[in-house]
Order: C-alpha cells, then sequence, then structure tokens
C-alpha cells in the first residue's frame, strides 16, 4: 500500500519500520537525510517503504493520492493508496476533485481524514454546517464510516475493513477519524488564545488515547506503572541519542542543490 500523508502522521511510518535516526536525520537536513536537505524538516518520505514525500502545500496529497490508487488499479496490484488529512485540508478545493475522480475512476483508495476540531485557529463550526467529513460521501458515491479516533482498536478495525472494501469492490473508502489536537498547531501558535484551558484539560483528562490504551492493559494486567517508566526512560534515551548524532553530521554538498530535479541538467 501506498502512504501520502500530511505532517502528522510519523507514527504510520516508524510502524513501518523508519528508524528514529532517520526521522532526526531528516530534521536537520543533513548528509544521512535521504531528501538530501532539500525539504522543511518533518517533511519525511521513503521510496523503500512505499511513503510518499509529504508536502507542505494544504491538501495536495489528496488528488495524487487518487492518482496513485488508479496506477495500482491498471497495474493490477492487490494494493491501495492511503491519504491522511485533516478536516480543515477538506474544506479545500483538492478534496472534491480528489474523491470525485477516485469514485468515478473506481480507485482503490481510503481518504483518512482526523477530525481534530480545529484547522489550526478555526474550529469546525466556523469551517463548514455540514455533519462532518463523512456526510459528503454520498454526493460521491463512495462508501464511508466514522470512528472513535481515539480508541486505537477501533481504528484499526475500521483501516482494516476499509481495505477490504476498497480492494474488493475497486472503490474508495472515506474514514472519518473524531479526535482532538490537545497540543498547539505548531511552535509559534498560542491554541490558549482561541478555545479554553478547561477544554484541552477535558480532553486530557477524559478521552486521552494513550491513557485509554494503557488503562487498558493494565485492566488486563499486562502493563503497570514499572513498565510504563522505563519504557518512557528508554524512549525519551533513544530520541535524544538520535537528535544528538543528527546534529553532529555534516550537511549536504550545495552540489546536490539541483540534483534530483531536472531530467536533463541545463548548462546554467
Amino acid at each position: 500500500d501506498v502512504i501520502l500523508a500530511q505532517y502528522r502522521e510519523l507514527g504510520v511510518l516508524l510502524w513501518r519500520g523508519f528508524g528514529l535516526q532517520q526521522a532526526a536525520d531528516q530534521c536537520f537536513g543533513n548528509v544521512k537525510d535521504l531528501g538530501k536537505g532539500k525539504q522543511m524538516p518533518v517533511h519525511y518520505g521513503s521510496r523503500e517503504l512505499n511513503f510518499q514525500t509529504i508536502s507542505s502545500p494544504l491538501a495536495t496529497q489528496l488528488p495524487q493520492a487518487s492518482g496513485v490508487a488508479y496506477a495500482l488499479k491498471l497495474s493490477k496490484k492487490q494494493a491501495v493508496a492511503v491519504c491522511y488529512f485533516g478536516e480543515g485540508a477538506a474544506s479545500e478545493g483538492d478534496f472534491h476533485a480528489a474523491v470525485n475522480i477516485a469514485s468515478t475512476l473506481d480507485a482503490p483508495a481510503i481518504f483518512f481524514c482526523r477530525n481534530n476540531g480545529y484547522a489550526i485557529s478555526t474550529p469546525v463550526k466556523d469551517q463548514f454546517r455540514g455533519d462532518g467529513i463523512v456526510s459528503r460521501a454520498v454526493g460521491y458515491g463512495v462508501h464511508a464510516v466514522r470512528v472513535d479516533g481515539n480508541d486505537m482498536v477501533a481504528v484499526y478495525k475500521a483501516m482494516k475493513e476499509a481495505k477490504a472494501v476498497a480492494l474488493a469492490e475497486s472503490r474508495p473508502v472515506i474514514v472519518e477519524a473524531m479526535s482532538y489536537r490537545r497540543g498547539h498547531h505548531s511552535t509559534s501558535d498560542d491554541s490558549t488564545r482561541y478555545r479554553s484551558l478547561s477544554e484541552i484539560e477535558h480532553w486530557h483528562k477524559e478521552l486521552d488515547p494513550l491513557a485509554r490504551v494503557r488503562n487498558y492493559m493494565q485492566d488486563q494486567g499486562w502493563w503497570d506503572d514499572e513498565q510504563e517508566q522505563n519504557l518512557r526512560d528508554q524512549e525519551r534515551f533513544k530520541a535524544l541519542e538520535a537528535l544528538t548524532t543528527a546534529e553532529k553530521r555534516g550537511k549536504s554538498s550545495f552540489t546536490e542543490l539541483f540534483q534530483d530535479v531536472y531530467k536533463d541538467m541545463p548548462p546554467h
């Protein structure tokens, strides 16, 4: 399956086998960066892992996913294109073009919308009047499902079923995962200027997906506080080690600037 992601899908890439060191190297744009320093930080990509490089303009990956899905169909591969985006990106025209063409061409694409309630500072109530993203599926003639995006098992089952439908019927499926963006949109954002602290705390205390998984595992006797602390210490050490290593590595040479840009390098 080919992944076309946005900025928040590092988990997908790590699950596929992308290393922490590779992620750190990309963020520093050093000599080990697969993108050779040409991309902004967190714009990962891996040909080996079928993970298309993330692009900055919002929603461009949606119509690209339709093209990828159609190509997979023509090549008769038993694979789908999985496109991740937020509900804010679904307000771009690319969403209409992507879902419409995937539907009319019967292309096996899964459009995974993580509806986290905010497009940077714009809440969903100021974005659209309809019932989220899943309700739009009827107009395009595609299957759709809404799932609790903070329930790991529910998301897994929904995606497994979506892939089965996309392959069996060779058609696109929309999955809308209802979630919440607990943190700020970026390091330059202060989300408390457009939402209350009590709202953020409510989601943190009552609906945190990590806490839900941890509580379930503890109830089953599979996990405890000591294991939790050990894991956190180990992962923190690995992350800091990867960042320290990436920072010490040299930058890509300026001679790489135009490599992989032109098929035939012009004289100038």
